[in-house]
């Protein structure tokens, strides 16, 4: 398939929200939020008010990345503000991770969950078939600009086989240090769908347009002959 890019809001200028949203609104797949209550992780970003407000200039959907240690507490505000994807990590959902995935859905969003890098995928095989994607997370969660882990490779060739063998149904997406370093070994192992921060995107032109164009150009000259 035709591979996926999400922008992470996090790493955009946020005094320059509505021109940069309009700027990538024709250009990427998804917008990525993440939501992280300093508590799951030691760091506090964004919010269901900032989805809200980019709901009202977004043309594409809004893919939430939940950070956090309750994340019963923010997937009907999520909802609500106009969440299209809702992920919270597969480390805080055991016990009710059916009934969080089946809540997503009664509330007409998409749902998928977040995997840190030393966790098992034995951790979230009896729900694959529920879920709409998977984030493998490629860095420790909480930060960005941190250094790519390469033994998450070998779960998203495991996800891509898994995939084939049941028809399931879930898109998989990487988040952390997708960039020109890491581009072929991701696409050779099966990411659909790369979220893009600082290093991948936004630090490489101060015009969006330009750094999107490089970023495209990057992604085209890595994965040739793939």
């Amino acid at each position: 398939m035709k591979p996926l890019f999400n922008p992470s809001l996090m790493c955009m200028d946020l005094l320059d929200i509505k021109n940069q949203i309009e700027t990538l609104n024709d250009k990427a797949s998804f917008f990525h939020v993440d939501i992280m209550d300093g508590h799951y992780v030691k760091n506090i970003t964004l919010s269901p008010d900032f989805v809200k407000t980019v709901k009202a200039v977004s043309k594409i959907p809004i893919d939430c990345h939940l950070m956090v240690t309750n994340p019963e507490d923010f997937i009907e505000p999520l909802a609500e503000a106009g969440a299209d994807y809702i992920s919270p990590h597969a480390e805080v959902i055991n016990a009710k991770a059916f009934r969080l995935i089946d809540r997503i859905h009664a509330l007409g969003c998409k749902a998928g969950v977040a995997v840190n890098p030393e966790t098992s995928l034995q951790v979230v095989e009896s729900y694959l078939d529920r879920l709409d994607k998977i984030t493998i997370m490629s860095v420790d969660p909480g930060f960005a600009g941190q250094p790519f882990i390469p033994e998450v490779l070998k779960k998203i060739s495991e996800l891509k086989r898994l995939k084939e063998l049941n028809g399931y149904h879930y898109l998989i997406e990487i988040d952390g240090s997708c960039n020109k370093r890491t581009f072929r070994r991701l696409a050779e192992s099966g990411v659909e769908v790369y979220i893009v921060g600082s290093s991948g995107l936004f630090s490489l032109d101060k015009d969006l347009s330009r750094a999107w164009e490089k970023m495209i150009t990057d992604f085209n000259n890595e994965t040739k002959g793939l």
